[in-house]
């Protein structure tokens, strides 16, 4: 006989991250890549504020494209938190996605599920999309509300007072 175990509806997943970069050559070109190889960059060109325009909106194509799960680890956790190295902490709380870009370097956008610990530990990071929390099944229905009977006024009510 063989017994059939439901699939355990908070079974963990590896958080997800994309990178977006902008890198440069000795000509004063440059080009766009994507982590995601999926997705289609334009070639390489010497119109570096378009290209810079092109990759930041590409990363927030991401993140509005994302839908964050509730399930998945702390991405930062994965990589042992190097990206706040100075500050330790105990990956916790809601999972959120985040969108990482240094305005002063300028060339790389990062988007990762991380926790709600880790997010605040971050640079230049911020907070674009929360995980829906599960909703939880009741097992009885919500207790009728009694109907409310003529009463004396200030709420208290007595059996024989009439209308």
């Amino acid at each position: 006989m063989t017994t059939a175990h439901p699939a355990t509806p908070i079974e963990r997943v590896p958080g997800r991250a994309w990178t977006v970069r902008l890198t440069g050559y000795a000509d004063r070109s440059a080009t766009v890549s994507c982590s995601n190889t999926a997705c289609t960059m334009p070639g390489r060109s010497k119109d570096l504020a378009a290209l810079r325009r092109f990759a930041a909106q590409h990363a927030a194509a991401h993140a509005k494209a994302a839908t964050v799960r509730a399930n998945a680890w702390c991405h930062c956790g994965s990589t042992r938190c190097e990206a706040h190295p100075d500050t330790r902490t105990q990956c916790a709380g809601a999972v959120v996605l985040v969108l990482r870009h240094d305005p002063t370097v300028g060339r790389v956008w990062n988007i990762e599920e991380v926790c709600a610990a880790c997010a605040p530990l971050l640079a230049h990071t911020t907070v674009v999309a929360r995980a829906a929390r599960p909703q939880r099944a009741s097992a009885q229905p919500p207790a009728p509300v009694p109907a409310a009977r003529a009463g004396v006024p200030g709420g208290f009510s007595s059996p024989t007072a009439g209308p």
